[in-house]
């Protein structure tokens, strides 16, 4: 059976139930957003992250999945528990980081650079969200979600710092 349906060929596709909407409606939007952050967060998880860190992203893409199902349905799958261990992930790796005393340039490693790439697609996901939400009504645990996580990846790029070994490095 071939991959193409031709079905999406005049711009819209199908939801749950077979409900077809355009290919630019809003909610396709931010599930095409976190897609790409999912799909990014698999290219940080290829360049062999340290382990406490592998298994965090890999738990944050699995959450994406029904996280898009949120969106485009009347379900209810990001809860106040998922927001509060993203922020627990985030104090266990900022305790040990020193206070920022200057804007961060990415770059200074791959890994690093990767992580704060898919901060970005992160924060373009939280940016058409927000816009989704002016019209429909979302639980607000999906902004909190999407917030806290790009909060997650910039500690984990400063964790990474800026060798190629696990930990900032002193200047």
């Amino acid at each position: 059976m071939p991959i193409y349906t031709r079905n999406g060929d005049g711009g819209t596709t199908a939801l749950y139930g077979n409900v077809r909407v355009d290919k630019d409606n809003p909610g396709i939007e931010v599930c095409g957003c976190i897609d790409e952050l999912s799909a990014s967060l698999g290219v940080v998880r290829s360049e062999g992250l340290p382990i406490q860190f592998e298994s965090v992203i890999l738990r944050i893409q699995q959450e994406l999945i029904p996280f898009c199902t949120e969106i485009v349905s009347d379900s209810v799958t990001i809860v106040p528990e998922h927001v509060q261990q993203i922020e627990s992930d985030i104090d266990g790796i900022g305790l040990a980081l020193p206070p920022l005393t200057q804007f961060i340039i990415s770059g200074d490693n791959r890994l690093s650079a990767l992580l704060h790439l898919a901060r970005t697609v992160c924060r373009r996901a939280e940016r058409s969200l927000v816009t989704l939400c002016r019209t429909e009504t979302k639980s607000p645990h999906l902004v909190a979600y999407l917030n806290r996580l790009s909060d997650l990846l910039f500690v984990m790029a400063r964790k990474i710092g800026k060798h190629d070994t696990f930990g900032e490095s002193e200047e």
